[in-house]
């Protein structure tokens, strides 16, 4: 790829208006980075995904989070500013949300007030909503993919992260095996269709842990988690 180092910033490289300062996280198909446009100094988040790396699949899924982004304007969904493709990598200029993730909150606060996790979850609530008036299913809801925006007293919480979204239309479903196990519904962990409800269950995973400091479900293969998830249910009933 041919990107533009800069004299200003040694260890920062310029792709577009944007200089990208410092990698704040990513996997093999992507990575995030912290940067600042050239001119006015903004702070964005710039999401770097390399397209080689993407089979049909994640190029869909990359097709439905550019075209949901595009189309919304939430306090409670990640903003997209701009997309630009350089060579063999699409760039998503994204709102920087400066108090990092609710997992690192987690980590930081252990268990919070129920008044605090009410609020979270409203939120959370108002996120989920928009994706479900535009048939979105997110299929990666966890901490990790909460950003948070704002004040310590009056933090914003803004769902981000729609690398494994994709459309379905009421009534259709879905069987594709995707997201964090820790945070997937029954349906999705033991293969069997599944729509827009899979969402709320990850919500209620993610709510279990503000109130606990640590997941609902634990193992190490998605068997166990099956195992797991699927008495913990009965449990409930």
């Amino acid at each position: 790829m041919n990107l533009e180092t800069t004299n200003d910033f040694p260890d920062s490289f310029i792709v577009g208006d944007y200089i990208l300062k410092s990698k704040l996280g990513g996997s093999s198909l992507s990575s995030v980075w912290k940067a600042e446009h050239r001119v006015t100094g903004e702070e964005v988040a710039v999401k770097q995904v390399y397209l080689s790396k993407l089979n049909k699949h994640l190029k869909n899924c990359l097709d439905c989070e550019l075209n949901f982004l595009s189309s919304v304007n939430h306090p409670n969904i990640i903003s997209l500013f701009d997309v630009f493709q350089v060579e063999s990598c699409i760039f998503l200029v994204l709102e920087f949300c400066k108090g990092g993730n609710l997992a690192s909150y987690i980590r930081l606060h252990g268990r919070v007030q129920e008044e605090i996790a009410r609020r979270f979850m409203q939120q959370l609530g108002a996120g989920l909503e928009i994706l479900q008036s535009h048939h979105i299913i997110h299929r990666d809801l966890k901490p990790e993919n909460i950003l948070l925006s704002g004040q310590e007293a009056d933090v914003i919480l803004k769902i981000a992260d729609f690398g494994l979204s994709r459309s379905v239309q009421p009534g259709k479903h879905v069987e594709t095996v995707c997201g964090s196990s820790l945070y997937m519904a029954p349906e999705v962990l033991q293969f069997q269709g599944y729509d827009d409800k899979v969402d709320m269950w990850s919500v209620g995973a993610i709510l279990f842990e503000l109130l606990n400091g640590y997941p609902p479900f634990h193992g190490r293969t998605n068997f166990q988690l099956a195992i797991s998830s699927s008495e913990e249910t009965v449990g409930y009933l």
